[in-house]
């Protein structure tokens, strides 16, 4: 009996495999056992869900298999396989081992094997399955055939999209391995409802394999299941294609050894064991289904893109258009334009009419209109805004308009408002339009303030471009001198440690020689043949020397003549040898010793007393085993070298992170001391913000209730910028408003970018009226940020003294003082001085002669230096003027220095000097403001102004006074002393121009941190540890008690003026309050000399270690005393210059003053005045809080008023009772008069607002 089933089902699997052409299926023809009723329903309810797909499968059943004939495929014509196939041999395999291999199989299986359902076994005859394989080359690497696990392989098939109406295969298939077919079950109940068939598409599956990165084997491939009863032949052809990937042989060894695909993951062909079936898949309907889609698909992508290119051409077609129309609609306005022009006689338009930035235009010129009419060549040459941004020139060439109109074409930048230009012959004939040049408006939103604001931008940019690169070269700069010193260092050491090698080779060769194994009786060693590193006892007879009668006896060792100065320390412990009283110590040979040096002693070291030296020689022994002594001193020289580079590289480190420090603090001190400089005056004016930055708006606050304007209805404000030399001029008069709750008013001000300094005054009216210009200063508020500098001003200093090369007094600090610190605002500062024959030219840089010029019938030989980093020209004429030995004490001072003055002026004019300001300082250089004036004012110093300083009128009050009348400004040395002098006849008619400007003190000569008389260095961060260590060492250098008690120092000039009795009394006053006192100073007078010389004996004989006086100036000694004493005590009676309080402060020490007593009174004589400009810089802790926060300060130290004892009295014990009882208070107080600001910072911003003060007259 034969049952034929046709079988229809889709050809495509591409839910399986995406990759086209991977396989190739070829019909497959197989004999399969007997099949019953009920499984064949079954494959007909598979078929209902098996579309039909243009492929057969014929399935056959035959009840005669003995004369069913063996059927095979015949191999694919030689050629005809898919590219990058090739065709695999055959693998037979035997029934008898594909049935072994299934018995092994169903052990670990519990569904019952085909056996089971086949009745009586039945031997069967072996049969071999052939199973053809055709190989597969040059896949790509994620496509290839590997062994995979089945449960993967299987999720990947359940995950295709319709995979749930794939062909479940029952859990009782099995696969075969290595070629051979499985088995599988007849029970068709094992075959569930939902049991699907393989997807068609091959292809698709292909491709869903290929993504998620798996191998598909052939074991995945449909397989032929045989069951066992059935005798029959199967034969599985395998064509591998290049168009399909599933392959329909059994190749399924390789991914599927061993394992069990379960029935919802298989991807199988059933066959049942009765029927026997021919299953063919039709690789012809495959690829013409496909050819089909891939037809469809290009004609669809062929019309789409007729449609693109034919929308295209239609928009370029419409575009052509349009711009034809555009260029004859523009030809014919050009046409226009030029005939009206012409017919007007002007020879020039442009086109468009309306010229806007950033755009194309055309320029015409009517050339028989123009000078150029006989030209053969016409240029055009201009810029935009007013000539001042981007020039440009073009060539015009003959237009085809009626006419003689040339034309050319310019591009107008989007910065433009405005475009000039003239046309030319490229030669020097021009046609400027009558001079007035040819002007055309840009519209735009550009406009002339705006082009200004865009013109500081790229100016900003600039600037900030070459601050970059300049940054970028001073760094290389700076990394090329590094490298060059480092060089040299390294070579310097080098040098060094080779010298200090052979000293050290002589000292110890000299040393060798006197060196010994042993002494006898006195020591030896044992072992006598030792090396570095060896444990030895050296024996050492108690009795042969001083240590006889010790109860301890030690060893303090070393090596090598003491390299590494006491290394070994050891007790000698008593030895049972005879023959002397001997002792020894193990000791353990330093590696690489040569020598051993030591000494015995009766103590450890810090306590010992008796030694045993061997005669003040040390004891030495040679070390017999040593290594070569040329190879020793070669490595002690590499030791050395390193040694000298480790420490240049701590030293070096140091020295920048101080200087770094340095740097910063005075930074950060420079920035609170131009807060304080803006808020100083915020009783009258001030803006918000505080620092005002150029191109921002500010509001001002004025409060007239403490100026002239007090009372007025209205005050108004008029601004400018730069001095009042800004670009734009000054604004506009504003009406300021009043504030609420407050008695002042405000207005706002926008800040120029270009701005560097706000200059404003205040009027009671809008047409002036009352001005508030603060006494002819004006007020002045520099701005940060600007795009401009402040020009540099060039200031000269004509004094005849100057610190440290010809120092008398407090002028020579203040001229070389104050010069620093206007140069540090980057302005440009000069001195001129006498060349005295007793210069300390040690302190002068760069010396060498410049020239000379003659002058009031002599030479006058010019010579030039650095001192403290400013330049100075020193004058020395050949008349012995200043050949004497001394500054002062000549009784021709008068015309010596006259003659100076009238010489310097001459050097400055035939040097082709043109300053802007000459400084003159008291009655010595007064005579230059009136020579200037008479001399040189109109003879080629025009443009300088005369600045007069008076720093002591106690002397040359007459030339004082004429230099106050001739001099365009005049200041002295303190706001204070400036009242305190302003009746005086010489000052009082002059009070117009007369400004007291507080001194200050060099920073970097006075600098706890950077000191090297103090012991240690310190900021206000370490005070405390600071001051302790250089009190101790002060308490050492004048042989005083070493204990912590309030130290009081007194460092000062031993004469009337500063209060000597009062000196006196505090000195007895501080031992009698259980103190410590030092003094420092000399009197000029020898009978105040010799008076202080009997006190110092005095105090030696009675309070020897509470009170010393060194009667000497000792500039180190000073700069001790500032730093270990706790108070500095300033009793002057007169004082209009003092610094010592200032310098006290800076160093942590609290200064202890007398304060002013009372304003100048007609009736008393001069030196009788009580001046003193100590009133300025100390605030009382008791006394003077609000008066210190007037001045953006705290109280810092302690004032009595009046010249007698009993002022004394109160502010000393007060002082010292402060130290007593509030230490931790005491200490705060030292660290806050630290970080007070009392250098020429704050000063030098003053005098630069007074020089250009003088500037304006």
């Amino acid at each position: 009996m034969e049952v034929g089933l046709q079988l229809r089902r889709p050809v495509s699997c591409r839910a399986m495999f995406h990759e086209r052409g991977f396989f190739n299926f070829k019909p497959v023809l197989g004999s399969l056992a007997y099949v019953n009723t009920a499984q064949s329903l079954q494959f007909i309810s598979w078929r209902t869900k098996c579309s039909t797909g243009g492929v057969s499968h014929k399935i056959s059943a035959s009840s005669d298999f003995s004369r069913k004939s063996r059927r095979r495929f015949s191999p694919r014509p030689k050629g005809s396989a898919p590219k990058g196939f090739i065709p695999k041999a055959p693998v037979e395999i035997s029934t008898q081992k594909r049935d072994q291999k299934n018995d092994d199989d169903k052990k670990g299986s519990g569904m019952p094997v085909s056996s089971e359902y086949a009745g009586s076994p039945k031997k069967t005859p072996e049969r071999k399955v052939g199973i053809k394989k055709e190989p597969v080359n040059d896949l790509p690497r994620n496509s290839q055939i590997e062994e995979g696990n089945v449960d993967e392989a299987a999720k990947e098939i359940k995950d295709i999209p319709g995979a749930s109406e794939n062909l479940r295969v029952a859990n009782n298939s099995q696969l075969a391995g290595n070629g051979r077919v499985g088995r599988v079950s007849d029970d068709a109940t094992m075959l569930q409802k939902k049991e699907t068939t393989l997807e068609a598409d091959i292809e698709n599956v292909k491709d869903e394999s290929a993504v998620e990165g798996k191998h598909l084997n052939s074991d995945k491939s449909l397989d032929f299941v045989k069951d066992e009863s059935a005798e029959s032949d199967i034969k599985v052809s395998e064509d591998a294609s290049q168009k399909s990937k599933m392959e329909m042989e059994a190749k399924v060894e390789s991914a599927f050894k061993g394992k069990h695909l379960t029935p919802a993951k298989s991807s199988d062909f059933v066959k049942d064991e009765g029927i026997g079936s021919d299953m063919k898949v039709s690789e012809d309907a495959s690829l013409k289904s496909k050819m089909e889609r891939e037809a469809k698909l290009k004609m669809e992508m062929e019309a789409k893109l007729r449609m693109e290119m034919e929308t295209k051409l239609k928009k370029e077609m419409e575009a052509k258009s349009k711009k034809e129309m555009e260029v004859k609609l523009r030809k014919q306005e050009i046409e226009k334009l030029a005939q009206e022009n012409f017919q007007r006689g002007t020879k020039m338009f442009v086109y468009p009419q309306v010229v806007k930035a950033d755009q194309d235009i055309e320029v015409f010129l009517n050339r028989s209109l123009s000078t150029l009419s006989d030209e053969p060549d016409v240029l055009i040459m201009g810029a935009f805004n007013d000539w001042r941004w981007k020039s440009f020139t073009a060539r015009l060439n003959k237009t085809q308009l009626q006419g003689d109109w040339w034309s050319c074409q310019l591009h107008v930048p989007k910065e433009s408002y405005k475009m000039d230009c003239v046309f030319f012959n490229g030669q020097k004939k021009y046609d400027n339009n009558d001079q007035k040049d040819f002007c055309i408006t840009v519209e735009g939103e550009m406009d002339v303030s705006a082009f200004e604001d865009f013109l500081l931008e790229e100016k900003r940019r600039e600037q900030e471009k070459l601050a970059e690169e300049k940054a970028e070269r001073e760094r290389q700069e700076e990394e090329r001198r590094r490298i060059e010193a480092e060089k040299a260092a390294d070579e310097a050491d080098k040098e060094q440690a080779k010298k200090e090698t052979e000293r050290k080779r002589e000292m110890l060769q000299q040393l060798m020689k006197k060196a010994a194994r042993s002494v006898d009786n006195v020591w030896y060693i044992e072992p006598s043949e030792f090396k570095g590193e060896d444990l030895v006892r050296l024996y050492y007879n108690r009795s042969s020397g001083p240590l006889a009668h010790t109860d301890e006896l030690w060893l303090h060792g070393g090596h090598n003549n003491w390299k590494d100065g006491l290394s070994i320390v050891s007790r000698l412990v008593g030895s049972e040898k005879t023959g002397g009283d001997w002792w020894y110590a193990e000791v353990t040979v330093p590696d690489r010793a040569l020598v051993l040096d030591w000494v015995f002693t009766d103590g450890p070291p810090q306590k010992a007393n008796v030694y045993d030296n061997n005669g003040r020689q040390d004891f030495h022994a040679i070390v017999p085993k040593t290594i070569p002594e040329e190879l020793y001193w070669v490595e002690e020289e590499h030791q050395t070298y390193r040694k000298l580079q480790e420490e240049r590289r701590i030293r070096e480190e140091a020295i920048r992170a101080k200087a770094e420090k340095t740097a910063r603090m005075k930074a950060e001190t420079k920035e609170r001391t131009l807060k304080r400089f803006l808020l100083s005056q915020k009783h009258i004016v001030y803006t918000d913000p505080v620092d005002v930055k150029a191109g921002s708006t500010v509001t001002v606050f004025y409060n007239p209730a403490n100026t002239v304007l007090n009372g007025k209805s209205e005050v108004w404000f008029r601004c400018s910028f730069n001095r009042w030399t800004h670009r734009m001029g000054p604004l506009l008069p504003q009406k300021m408003l009043p504030v609420e709750n407050s008695s002042h008013v405000k207005t706002t001000v926008k800040v120029p970018l270009d701005a560097y300094m706000m200059d404003f005054v205040f009027s009671e009216r809008e047409d002036g009226g009352i001005f508030d210009n603060k006494n002819g200063m004006d007020y002045h508020i520099p701005v940060s940020g600007s795009v401009a500098k402040e020009p540099p001003m060039h200031i000269v200093h004509i004094a005849v003294e100057m610190a440290p090369i010809a120092k008398v007094g407090g002028l020579g600090d203040v001229v070389t003082s104050l010069s620093r610190a206007v140069q540090e605002l980057e302005h440009n500062v000069d001195i001129i001085l006498p060349k005295y024959d007793c210069l300390r030219h040690g302190n002068v840089k760069d010396f060498e002669y410049q020239r000379s010029y003659h002058w009031g019938g002599t030479e006058i030989k010019v010579w030039t230096g650095k001192v403290e980093g400013l330049s100075v020209y020193f004058l020395e004429p050949q008349n012995g003027f200043f050949s004497t030995g001394c500054i002062y004490g000549c009784r021709n001072d008068g015309e010596r220095f006259g003659f100076f003055c009238h010489a310097a002026l001459e050097f400055l004019l035939q040097g082709g000097f043109h300053p802007d300001i000459l400084h003159c300082h008291d009655w010595s250089s007064a005579p230059v403001s009136w020579l200037f004036k008479d001399y040189y004012m109109h003879y080629g110093l025009s443009k300088t102004r005369v600045v007069f300083t008076i720093h002591n009128l106690e002397f040359g009050a007459q030339l004082i006074g004429k230099a106050m009348a001739y001099s365009h400004k005049a200041t002295t040395v303190s706001p204070t002393y400036s009242k305190e002098v302003a009746g005086h006849p010489s000052i009082a008619p002059h009070l117009y121009k007369f400004h007291g400007i507080i001194n200050g003190i060099d920073q970097d000569i006075w600098d706890p941190f950077n000191d090297k008389f103090i012991p240690v260095s310190y900021t206000s961060e370490n005070v405390d540890e600071g001051k302790r260590a250089a009190k101790e060492a002060l308490q050492q250098r004048f042989g005083l008690k070493k204990a912590d008690l309030p130290l009081v120092g007194i460092i000062s000039r031993l004469t009337h003026q500063k209060g000597i009795h009062l000196i006196k009394h505090a000195i007895w006053r501080t031992i009698e309050r259980n103190g410590q006192v030092v003094l420092l100073g000399s009197a000029p007078d020898p009978r105040i000399q010799n008076d202080f010389v009997n006190l110092a004996n005095q105090l030696h004989s009675s309070h020897a270690d509470r009170g010393r006086l060194c009667l000497t100036y000792d500039e180190p000694l000073s700069h001790l005393i500032y730093a270990g004493a706790d108070f500095i005590l300033v009793p002057s009676i007169f004082e209009p210059c003092g610094l010592t309080q200032l310098t006290a402060m800076r160093y942590g020490s609290i200064p202890v003053v007398r304060k002013t007593g009372g304003l100048y009174l007609e009736s008393r004589p001069f030196n009788e005045y009580v001046i003193s400009r100590l009133y300025d810089s100390v605030f009382d802790v008791d006394h003077d809080k609000e008066r210190a926060e007037a001045q953006g300060l705290e109280p810092n130290g302690f004032s009595f008023d009046g010249a007698d004892t009993a002022g004394v009295d109160y502010a000393l014990n007060r002082a010292i009772s402060a130290w007593y009882d509030g230490r931790e208070w005491f200490n705060s107080l030292c660290k806050k008069v630290m970080e007070q600001d009392w250098s020429w910072n704050r000063p030098a911003l003053d005098y630069m607002e007074l020089y250009h003060s003088a500037r304006k007259y």
